[in-house]
């Protein structure tokens, strides 16, 4: 029997994701609002709507929405909206998102601890400098800040490698080869024992601006390189960006990799593009595969449209 539900996706740019999801789901129709907006009737069809960053109150329009999708691993663009229907939010969660933010987060902690942008600095001014010091993995710890799907993934890459590890999360979690603090009562612990401290918090009311001069001064400053890094690829709403560009002045902080910020893209005329010490990504750490976008959907549609429950479902009350 063909299916008759529509989906529909909310700022939709480029060919691709549309061409992907239409193969995915060959039995449904796709109205794109990049198009134009669809005629009242055809809104009321809509059971689906795959979203980014929707316009508020948009989704509360639709008469007959049934289920919300983010093309993101994040969802506060969703929960952001005052307006939202109280209908069930299905987060990304994919292999290939998975692996793109291990890379990202890997490739970041290797190139503060062998001092790369220091050598490109050397290679820059055709310097050979062979005796710049060089800490081994073993000699510092590596503090997860969000220890979650992400979080346990980045710590499964990182432990062959010799790093300590720690993870922190609001709930308990556990992990062989990792210390594992939870809540606020282990938050101060955990901080006081990292070095590099990479953050991939979701966005929510709690860590709203968490990544600021207070915390950072919480990390552990005993470390080879007598000051801790911070890295971000979480949510740039968790960091404060005036707080870290003053870390970085004062050598409270050693260095930083960024790949998200508070005003998206970072302005030109932010002193964080010109430290020496600070890797700036544009939010690309886990680009979204359309191919595997596409199919996240369409396994979940097709659990929904068989009676079965839908997977990896928001919390609204923890706003992930």
């Amino acid at each position: 029997m063909t299916k008759s539900s529509i989906l529909l996706n909310i700022k939709w740019d480029g060919l691709a994701k549309k061409s992907a999801f239409e193969k995915a789901l060959p039995d449904h129709s796709f109205f794109n609002l990049a198009d134009g907006m669809p005629s009242k009737e055809q809104l009321a069809e809509v059971k689906y709507a795959i979203v980014w960053k929707p316009e508020h109150g948009f989704l509360a329009t639709l008469p007959n929405l049934e289920v919300i999708f983010s093309l993101g691993a994040g969802v506060d663009h969703v929960l952001e909206d005052a307006q939202l229907p109280d209908l069930p939010i299905v987060r990304f969660v994919d292999a290939n998102l998975t692996g793109r933010m291990v890379e990202w987060v890997v490739l970041q902690v290797l190139m503060h601890l062998r001092h790369q942008r220091k050598y490109d600095s050397f290679q820059r001014i055709s310097q050979w400098n062979e005796i710049f010091p060089q800490p081994a993995a073993e000699n510092l710890t590596v503090g997860i800040m969000g220890f979650g799907e992400l979080g346990q993934a980045s710590a499964r890459a990182l432990l062959p490698l010799g790093f300590n590890l720690c993870g922190w999360s609001r709930s308990e979690k556990s992990m062989e080869g990792v210390a594992c603090f939870h809540d606020e009562d282990g938050l101060d612990e955990f901080l006081s024992k990292t070095d590099i401290l990479v953050s991939l918090l979701p966005y929510t009311q709690a860590t709203h601006g968490i990544l600021n001069r207070s915390l950072i001064e919480k990390l552990s400053r005993s470390g080879p390189f007598g000051a801790p890094v911070l890295i971000n690829a979480g949510r740039g709403g968790s960091q404060i960006e005036a707080d870290i560009i003053a870390c970085l002045n004062e050598g409270v902080l050693h260095g930083v990799s960024l790949d998200v910020f508070e005003t998206e893209p970072l302005p030109k005329e932010s002193p964080l593009w010109s430290f020496d010490n600070a890797i700036i990504t544009p939010h690309m750490a886990a680009v979204s595969d359309p191919a595997a976008l596409a199919e996240h959907v369409a396994l979940q549609v097709s659990r929904y449209e068989a009676g079965e429950g839908l997977q990896h479902l928001v919390d609204r009350a923890r706003g992930y």
